[in-house]
């Protein structure tokens, strides 16, 4: 059995929306599928997709084959993950020794009393 990863078509008319489903070569678009791996939505500026790319890779070391489209929709989904690892990765700051402020002065109540 032949496996892609491909688009399979949902919403209304004029307003498409696709979900990223593993299914047989041999069946109709919007036919039978194995699973659902993810969503798209072509309307969505931006962030427009989520792929469950673990599954993907799964699928592909099967021997699944992506369309055009998914590929370049996983291309990019990997790209925004390695982009939000890296940010989220901690950054070096100096020490809070050298950060910290000069103690503020007591209040003048205290002052007074010391005297």
């Amino acid at each position: 059995m032949a496996v892609s990863i491909r688009l399979r078509r949902e919403g209304a008319k004029n307003r498409p929306y696709y979900k990223v489903v593993v299914a047989d070569s041999r069946s109709p678009r919007d036919g039978k599928f194995i699973e659902i791996i993810g969503t798209y939505d072509p309307k969505v500026a931006g962030h427009n997709s989520s792929l469950k790319l673990e599954r993907v890779e799964y699928w592909i070391s099967k021997g699944a084959q992506p369309s055009d489209t998914v590929r370049s929709l996983i291309k990019s989904q990997k790209k925004t993950r390695t982009a939000s690892v890296a940010s989220s990765e901690p950054v070096e700051r100096p020490s809070e020794s050298a950060q910290a402020e000069p103690a503020a002065p007591a209040s003048t109540a205290e002052t007074r009393v010391e005297e």
